[in-house]
């Protein structure tokens, strides 16, 4: 496959891998300003072509998702760093970031369903990422209150056969609730995320739309689970 051809239904090819490597090896301004016409056509234009072939089957798995296609606010993350609180003041991130975040939400801190491609690692990803206070006090006290739904959520076979939870969490339970607690290792978490590790490979294959696609329904417990938490509908 030539790099300016597009795999059908998914908009990507390989010149992903290549164009992330080198960005990674060459992150400076100057020279994004030099490829910037590239990242459009092997980044940007693909990337929109995949999220909106995304967005009939996630509306069949939650309506209250969404795909958006616009180019600033929608599901495809920016490229351009914050780099105002940082330690690490390199300008560009060498990963594609997509969220597909909750129709309520207003930021990647919102429930959402996420793909992440870059060399080396790929993922799906689903939940809550640093959720603000109120979000995380009323997950945790569901899970206080329901710690058999909430294991029901968490390890239905669908979810728990393809996704790991991860996060760092606290050292110490949260105020209010007992060190015995049954369900005391989840609500010392931080983050509510599910991820799934995929080849970089898949991203070229006709199927990889169906593939995210997939994923995201294996995690429809898990997210139900949160969504209720947050008295969002799912």
């Amino acid at each position: 496959m030539g790099t300016d051809e597009m795999t059908p239904l998914t908009g990507f090819n390989t010149d992903v891998c290549v164009f992330l490597s080198e960005l990674a090896a060459n992150n400076n301004r100057d020279w994004f300003g030099q490829h910037k016409t590239r990242y459009e056509r092997a980044i940007r234009k693909p990337a929109l072509t995949f999220i909106a072939s995304l967005a009939p089957g996630l509306k069949r798995i939650s309506p209250h998702f969404v795909a958006s296609t616009r180019r600033s606010g929608g599901s495809l993350m920016r490229i351009y760093r914050d780099t105002r609180f940082s330690n690490n003041k390199l300008p560009y991130k060498t990963n594609i970031g997509i969220q597909f975040r909750h129709e309520l939400g207003k930021d990647v801190h919102a429930p959402g369903y996420y793909v992440h491609i870059a060399p080396g690692e790929c993922f799906l990803g689903a939940g809550i990422w640093h959720p603000d206070s109120t979000a995380l006090s009323a997950i945790r006290a569901r899970i206080g209150r329901s710690p058999a739904a909430w294991r029901r959520a968490r390890s239905a076979a669908s979810f728990a056969q393809r996704f790991e939870l991860s996060g760092n969490p606290l050292k110490r339970m949260p105020r209010g609730y007992a060190a015995d607690h049954p369900a005391a290792e989840d609500l010392r978490r931080k983050d509510f995320i599910g991820t799934s590790a995929f080849d970089i490979g898949e991203i070229t294959e006709p199927e990889f739309a169906a593939f995210v696609l997939e994923g995201f329904a294996a995690a429809k417990p898990f997210m139900r689970f949160l969504c209720k938490a947050l008295d969002l509908r799912f």
